[in-house]
């Protein structure tokens, strides 16, 4: 399958918007990329033009993308590029999408905390296995002796 993956790097441009669809929930928002050069005349860093794609997220993508994203924050969204041309009251429109497959907060410019989202009320529930004791009836690693891990190498 032939399909071109790209890389975005840049700040979210319009607050996510959630739906739930039949097949399932949908988010999209607006990303802004702006690229920026060194100047040389002016001996400074200079933004360059900036490209607009319209991120769409699915299933739980969505869930959390709507929970964690705002306006202005810096992301980096990994994904299907889909550019489209369409004809709209006589005028040629060109959008480019990305069916986004990865979306995270970029940490060059601040920090972030993870939380794991809560698993689907739909999955089933199953007893956690007792470690401690093998259903075999062999030892296990009850029994085994605990493991130190490794000293740290130290550089001189």
């Amino acid at each position: 399958m032939n399909e071109t993956m790209v890389c975005a790097v840049g700040r979210v441009a319009t607050q996510p918007v959630y739906r739930e669809m039949a097949s399932g929930p949908s988010a999209r928002f607006r990303m802004a990329v702006t690229a920026r050069y060194w100047d040389r005349e002016k001996n400074m860093w200079t933004d360059g033009h900036t490209n607009f794609f319209t991120v769409w997220a699915n299933r739980q993508l969505a869930t959390n993308t709507a929970a964690s994203l705002t306006v202005g924050e810096p992301v980096i969204v990994q994904g299907r590029l889909k550019v489209r041309t369409d004809v709209r009251e006589g005028q040629s429109w060109t959008s480019a999408d990305i069916d986004a497959v990865a979306i995270g907060h970029d940490l060059a410019w601040g920090t972030s905390a993870f939380r794991r989202a809560g698993k689907p009320e739909t999955a089933p529930t199953q007893p956690e296995p007792n470690w401690e004791t093998p259903q075999d009836g062999s030892s296990g690693p009850a029994d085994a002796p605990a493991q130190q891990p490794p000293e740290p190498a130290v550089l001189t």
